[in-house]
């Protein structure tokens, strides 16, 4: 609790004390109303204040101006008690309001603690505390046990075992040694490391995840929007009503003042919109501070609404629904050697970052000679053209091969087949094989529980290697040999025939898929900097079962907002409608907006909890 809660807290305490004395001692006359108004102003003096200060800026229509005017009206009408009651549990609901939102910030408060408060920096064998910005890229900082890694790098001394729980929700450390990259916001656990640092401060993984963190309350989603415009209009009428509640029938009908007066102040009372206005926001943002505990960032309420309407779920194969460690299966040489197709195939692929070329200058185990290199051109989604001795080199899938003037073998295994020819000589081809994720058929299938009708994987991989992970993981449907482009047209072919799609990438590659989808997110996102930009929703860590996991809170999310948005509507309402009529007095009213506020308050905190999906 905070010092300002415990402040009110103590207020709330003293005013329960002086409106019981109040009450239960015998007064009258100007005597009793001086001992109700003693406890109204220790526990009220701020509404009326701000409430002042909203007349003064033009800001009438607020709840503060709102409870104002009913207590007022109440001491007015000499009913004291339970005008200091009505005050008295509006500050008690504020207070309960407070709260509940802090609980909530603390899931996201625990994702900004990632923030690092200092970089040790190593220059001419000298140590140097400096702020994490003042690091520049390839430059070496030391990490020691229980330090929290300031900045993306290599490690380049030492092992150590991390933490990336708060990155990731996952609770088992990682081990990492001399030549692995470490993430900023990690905790390093065991041994001191020495780190070259790949990124600067302000585009490190920790700088951006917070960016998207303190950036997320400022899309909001269509039914936050909706409660402001309809508290814009809503709030008026009642005051215009309650107004002609007072005046009209003692006018008209020639009943008492004093009864329609108290009428119009319940009113007043019950019409504050609190109960709306406060859960709503808070139900999306517990459901975004649930899901940053178990590594799901989302980057506004707005993608957590829509992710709740998806029926369709279109998936990339490699790095998401398989493992992305490729690994050199088989080599199948023509005209030259095992060795001498490996060194060819890794000599073409030594420029690029793809998971299939580090896997082929892996296997090839020997430190690239790049005097034989020439001319290096990436063709998108077809592979490389490369100059290598001077004899010009197609390396990649069939389709570079049409570029050729030979035709090219096909394979009886099934993987990624990697073909290298020259202008007139097929010199054969590398099988790659990388494995299915094993909890990806247990997640599509949970995706399949929680009613999405439509599964989709998307490969530019032949069609026998696509239909067989396809078959394993238990997609409904996939398609194969497809360029980035094609994989864009595929998915607009799914978004016109559900209502909502949803695609899911590694985010290395699929930047143009994950931007064209209704819902993007990306996986594995740990460092790659091109997830965090085009998705809407990153999953921190590789495992599929954040996905359905994901889904779920958005929709138990969406279900909270909309029994807030109903229950609030329908006793509120009823209330109003009871009270015009004088069947309900203050103290229903009191329930009608405090004791509705608190229920939906105590509802809407459900959106912070979220399990953990199964290993």
């Amino acid at each position: 609790m905070t010092k300002k809660q415990k402040r009110k807290l103590i207020r709330i305490i003293v005013s329960v004390i002086l409106t019981a004395i109040a009450y239960f001692v015998p007064t009258i006359g100007w005597i009793r109303l001086v001992t109700f108004a003693i406890p109204y102003l220790i526990i009220g003096y701020d509404v009326l204040l701000n409430a002042i200060k909203g007349i003064i800026h033009g800001q009438l229509l607020d709840e503060k101006f709102l409870m104002s005017i009913a207590t007022i009206g109440a001491f007015a009408t000499g009913e004291y008690a339970e005008g200091a009651a009505v005050m008295l549990f509006y500050q008690v609901g504020d207070l309960f309001e407070s709260m509940a939102i802090g609980k909530s910030r603390k899931s996201i408060a625990k994702l900004m603690d990632i923030r690092p408060e200092f970089a040790i920096l190593l220059q001419d064998g000298k140590e140097e505390i400096v702020e994490p910005d003042e690091v520049k890229i390839n430059q070496t900082i030391i990490v020691k046990p229980g330090q929290r890694i300031p900045l993306d790098g290599k490690i380049i001394q030492g092992s150590t075992s991390v933490n990336t729980s708060s990155l990731t929700g996952e609770s088992l450390p990682v081990d990492m040694q001399e030549g692995d990259n470490v993430i900023s916001g990690s905790i390093n656990l065991s041994g001191v490391i020495q780190v070259k640092v790949s990124k600067e401060y302000g585009q490190s993984t920790v700088s951006r995840i917070l960016e998207l963190v303190e950036n997320a309350s400022s899309k909001k989603a269509k039914a936050e929007n909706f409660i402001t415009r309809f508290a814009r209009v809503y709030t008026p009428c009642v005051v215009v009503a309650a107004i002609l509640l007072a005046i009209v029938p003692p006018l008209f009908i020639g009943l008492s003042w004093s009864e329609w007066i108290n009428r119009a102040l319940v009113f007043l009372v019950v019409s504050c919109p609190c109960a709306l206005v406060i859960s709503v926001p808070l139900s999306f943002f517990g459901g975004i501070g649930g899901a940053s505990r178990q590594g799901i960032l989302i980057k506004g309420s707005n993608y957590l609404e829509l992710l709740s309407k998806i029926d369709t779920v279109v998936m990339d194969k490699t790095g998401t629904i398989t493992k992305g460690s490729f690994t050199v299966t088989a080599i199948h040489p023509e005209q030259v050697s095992e060795k001498e197709l490996l060194s060819i195939g890794a000599l073409a692929e030594s420029c690029s970052s793809h998971p299939v070329a580090k896997s082929i200058i892996e296997a090839h185990g020997e430190i690239i000679d790049s005097s034989r290199i020439g001319e290096i051109k990436e063709i998108a989604g077809k592979g490389v053209l490369a100059t290598i001795d001077g004899t010009r080199f197609y390396v990649g899938n069939s389709k570079i091969m049409e570029l050729s003037e030979c035709d090219c073998h096909d394979c009886h295994l099934n993987g990624t087949i990697i073909h290298i020819a020259s202008d007139s000589t097929y010199f054969g081809h590398i099988v790659i094989s990388d494995t299915m994720k094993p909890e990806a058929a247990e997640a599509i299938s949970s995706m399949k529980t929680l009613g999405i009708k439509k599964t989709v994987m998307l490969t530019g991989d032949k069609e026998g290697t696509a239909s067989v992970i396809a078959k394993e993981a238990g997609v409904d449907e996939y398609h194969a040999d497809l360029l980035p482009e094609d994989k864009v047209s595929h998915l607009e072919n799914c978004m016109s025939e559900s209502n909502g799609v949803a695609f899911v990438g590694d985010g290395i590659n699929d930047a143009p898929v994950l931007m064209r989808s209704d819902v993007g997110i990306a996986m594995g996102a740990l460092g790659s900097d091109a997830a965090i930009e085009s998705a809407d929703i990153v999953l921190m860590d590789d495992k599929l079962t954040k996905l359905p996991l994901a889904i779920s809170i958005s929709r138990k999310t969406m279900s909270i907002v909309r029994q807030n948005i109903c229950f609030a509507l329908i006793v509120k309402g009823l209330i109003l409608l009871l009270g015009a009529l004088g069947f309900a007095n203050m103290w229903i009213a009191v329930f009608g907006d405090v004791g509705v506020m608190i229920i939906a308050i105590l509802n809407a905190m459900r959106a912070m909890k979220a399990k953990k999906p199964k290993e």
